[in-house]
Order: C-alpha cells, then sequence, then structure tokens
C-alpha cells in the first residue's frame, strides 16, 4: 500500500503505528472522537508529529477491540460460497430458495450483530452456544464507517455462527448470530491511503490441540456486492452518530462435518491488516 496506519485500542491509552514507528495519542482523544472522521488517513499525517513518539513498541498485552460506543453490523450472503452453504443448512426447512434469492437481489442482507460490550478483541475468547451442535467462525472483513457514511478504515471480523439454529428457519437468524461473545474484531484499525485491492487474501486456520483441522482463504475479488453499494443501503434509513462497523460477509465456510469444539483456536489473517486470534468456550453465566 502507498501508505498505511495502524490504531491500536487498550484500556490506557490509544496507540498509531506507521512502519515499524509507534506514537500514543493524546490523552483526551478518545476512540470516538479519534476515529469518527472523514478524511482520517489525512488527519493522522497532518497530527501524528504532534503526539509522543515511543522509542519501542508499547505494551498490547491487553488489546481492546476497535469499538466503543458504535453498533457492529453484518451483510450475508455476498459470497457465492456463502450462498451454498446457506442453502445447505435450510435445505430441511425449506428456507434454502430465501438465500439464493437475496444473493442475486438488488437489495443485500444486513442484520444487526453487535454493541460494544459484547465484542471480543485480539486473544480474547469467542463464544459459542450450549444450545446449539453446529457451531462455526467467519472469517470476514469489517468497514469502518464514520457518522457521514465515509469508509475510512478495515478490520478483520470474526462473526461466530450456530448453523443449525440458522437452518432450521430463517426467522431463528438473530439466535444464531447475536449472543454474548458472538463477535471478534481486531486486532486494529488499519487505515490506508487507498483502498484495498482486490487480490487481498482474507485466510483462516482453526486448530485443536494444536493440530490443524481446517484452513481456508478467499479473496475480495470474489465478494459479490461492492462496499459502497452495502454502506448506502446500510444509511438508507438510519444514522449512527458514533460511526459504525460493517462486516462483508464470508467466503470460507467449513464443510458440513466441523464444529467447533471449547478450546478451538482461530487465526484469521487479512494482509496488510494483521491477524485476528481467539480461544473458543462455550457461553456461561459463572
Amino acid at each position: 500500500m502507498p501508505g498505511s496506519w495502524h490504531l491500536y485500542h487498550t484500556p490506557d491509552h490509544l496507540f498509531v503505528r506507521r512502519n515499524q514507528a509507534w506514537w500514543q495519542a493524546p490523552g483526551e482523544l478518545t476512540w470516538t472522537t479519534l476515529t469518527n472522521r472523514n478524511g482520517l488517513f489525512q488527519w493522522l499525517t497532518d497530527h501524528y508529529s504532534e503526539w509522543e513518539h515511543l522509542s519501542s513498541p508499547p505494551d498490547l498485552s491487553r488489546w481492546l477491540p476497535p469499538v466503543e460506543t458504535q453498533e457492529v453490523w453484518a451483510a450475508g450472503v455476498t459470497y457465492y460460497r456463502s450462498r451454498d452453504a446457506r442453502m445447505e443448512e435450510s435445505q430441511q426447512s425449506g428456507g434454502a430458495t430465501f438465500y439464493d434469492k437475496v444473493y442475486v437481489a438488488d437489495r443485500p442482507e444486513l442484520f444487526f450483530k453487535a454493541l460494544g460490550h459484547r465484542v471480543s478483541g485480539h486473544h480474547d475468547a469467542v463464544h459459542i452456544r450450549k444450545d446449539s451442535e453446529w457451531n462455526v467462525p467467519e472469517p470476514e472483513l469489517a468497514l469502518w464507517i464514520t457518522s457521514e457514511g465515509s469508509i475510512e478504515g478495515f478490520a478483520i471480523g470474526n462473526d461466530m455462527s450456530s448453523r443449525d439454529i440458522e437452518g432450521e428457519n430463517p426467522l431463528y437468524l438473530p439466535q444464531a448470530k447475536v449472543y454474548d461473545r458472538s463477535l471478534a474484531l481486531g486486532p486494529c484499525l488499519y487505515v490506508p491511503e487507498q483502498p484495498l485491492p482486490g487480490d487481498t487474501r482474507i485466510q483462516m486456520i482453526i486448530e485443536r490441540r494444536r493440530q490443524v483441522v481446517f484452513s481456508g482463504e478467499t479473496t475480495l475479488d470474489q465478494l459479490k456486492r461492492k462496499l459502497d453499494e452495502l454502506v448506502s443501503y446500510l444509511f438508507h434509513s438510519m444514522d449512527f452518530p458514533d460511526g459504525v462497523w460493517l462486516l462483508t460477509g464470508t467466503g470460507i465456510v467449513p464443510p458440513p462435518q466441523f464444529t467447533l469444539n471449547p478450546g478451538d483456536e482461530v487465526s484469521i489473517e487479512i494482509e496488510p491488516i494483521g491477524m485476528l486470534m481467539n480461544k473458543v468456550h462455550y457461553f456461561s453465566r459463572d
């Protein structure tokens, strides 16, 4: 990329990185006031020299996801592979044709995914439901969009999904998708000077007891919908005063016989954003 910034969120500070150099943002800036601005790349380029330059990388042992008060929304059935998977899981319920129709329709599928307090960050746990027997991670490119509807950056998203619940009836989608720690987002907010190219790769590896049990990859040019098109529909009748995250769908789906187990580790990489790693736990109130 011609130029880019990586923004990191910790409990105490905000950090920015360009190449191998680090700066700490001033304390009066919150995550929202720093990131919810059009022309974010240029603003960072104009102001970083005023901030504290760090002689060594900061302590990032406690990473937060790149979200504060913002909502996270998601788009579905945006890749051909996702369309096929949704049709397979919904065959018995008679809902398979709906996914085929939305894939070719003008209007995309958009749904609410999470508020900030339910989102996991890099190295945090993601949850699977105890009332589901078929759970998978969905690796996705996440768009950071300002309150004015401008795409200003990207992150990696892990959209956890209970495929048997959604497959039983499409109306159960919220229960299959929306629950505590059903989303990981990170490892940072990536702010490039230019949009990500179509050959950008999304890769996912799932390990169980240190053995790879699934791996897959896709590229952004397999995404059927244009990013601006998804944003346009999201903002059509809603506003987001602090900005919003939008997941763009998945093109990597494990085979039907695969389900996540507690203890599995999911690694998703999108270069040049970085890698998002999470361990799988059951949801528990204990």
